[in-house]
């Protein structure tokens, strides 16, 4: 089977699980207490308006109309309007979705460079001191909440040491934030090449993704001892190992099995992590999608909350499409 077969395959799955995915958050969005149409036109609007604006925004029809009515705007590229912003959905999240993308992925990377390398060594020496202490960090940030430990770094970091700028946003208040080419602030200083601005932009990042990292280098860890660890214990490592093969090469034979189990948790991470960073963002005023559907949520801004919905749900599918070609790619069996 060729890529394109592949990948073609693959596309035929996505659009019914999208539409799913639509159909159930609609629903749950709709549980939401409050009335958009009192909020919208505050406690001194009449009943007839409230009725008229009702009436407008369909709320007045049942359910699945309303669904209908929302799934041909979507077909159209219209997400909806927040009432909050007063500014259409689709483009509040293409410009808030990259700080949540800059994000969620420096704090994925850090969760690879420090769970990938602990999993590693307490694989090859699993009754070493080493990996009774990666055994102990694994299980410790395993029951800690990502928002506590930010909060605990912000107090050591901040409030004592003052060596972190404060949690109000993704850069200095007296910088003027760089101008929107790709919306992630790292990317976008550099290709103007504003270095105060990029030093900023960095140390505001570092807290909420230290905390990330931290947090989410447990399960890489786990998996990458196990896998490794089983794979060293199986009959090719112990060939090699006869064979007088270095130790760095067995491993890394080991570490090539083991991908694909690895691969999969971190892809599951990153789908995660666009929604579970939500608390991060609120922590540090960061004014990322997660942030803005939190308040959609609060403010019965049902729009919001659906397009940040098919955001992430675009999102994650496109990464696990992305996981499916590397898997394809280191055994080509598996399109079979």
């Amino acid at each position: 089977m060729n890529t394109l077969t592949y990948i073609a395959r693959r596309l035929m799955f996505i659009a019914p699980q999208i539409l799913g995915i639509v159909l159930v958050s609609f629903l749950l969005v709709k549980t939401i207490p409050g009335d958009p149409a009192t909020l919208m036109l505050g406690p001194t609007a009449t009943p007839q308006a409230i009725t008229a604006l009702r009436h407008e925004m369909g709320l007045d029809q049942p359910v699945l109309i309303q669904f209908g009515i929302y799934l041909r705007n979507l077909s159209k590229g219209d997400l909806g309007t927040s009432w909050q912003t007063t500014r259409p959905v689709l483009e509040d999240l293409l410009m808030r979705f990259p700080a949540t993308l800059e994000l969620v992925s420096a704090g994925l990377l850090t969760a690879i460079l420090i769970g990938l390398p602990l999993g590693l060594v307490s694989a090859f020496r699993p009754k070493s001191w080493f990996a009774r202490a990666v055994d102990f960090y694994s299980l410790g940030v395993g029951s800690l909440p990502d928002f506590w430990l930010a909060l605990v770094l912000i107090f050591i970091f901040y409030t004592l040491l003052g060596i972190a700028p404060p949690p109000l946003g993704r850069i200095d208040l007296a910088l003027t934030p760089p101008p929107q080419i790709t919306g992630m602030y790292l990317i976008d200083t550099l290709l103007i090449w504003d270095l105060p601005a990029f030093r900023s932009s960095l140390s505001h990042l570092v807290l909420p993704v230290l905390a990330l990292g931290l947090i989410n280098a447990g399960p890489i860890l786990k998996m990458t001892q196990s896998t490794v660890e089983k794979m060293l214990q199986s009959d090719f490592s112990r060939y090699e190992v006869l064979c007088g093969l270095p130790h760095n090469l067995v491993l890394r034979h080991a570490l090539r099995n083991a991908l694909p189990s690895i691969l999969t948790i971190i892809s599951v991470l990153y789908g995660f992590l666009i929604g579970g960073a939500v608390l991060i963002e609120i922590i540090f005023s960061w004014g990322g999608a997660g942030q803005y559907a939190v308040q959609g949520v609060l403010n019965s801004d049902l729009f919001p909350v659906l397009g940040f919905v098919l955001f992430s749900a675009i999102f994650s599918l496109t990464v696990y499409l992305i996981v499916d070609l590397i898997y394809f790619a280191i055994d080509p069996r598996l399109g079979n």
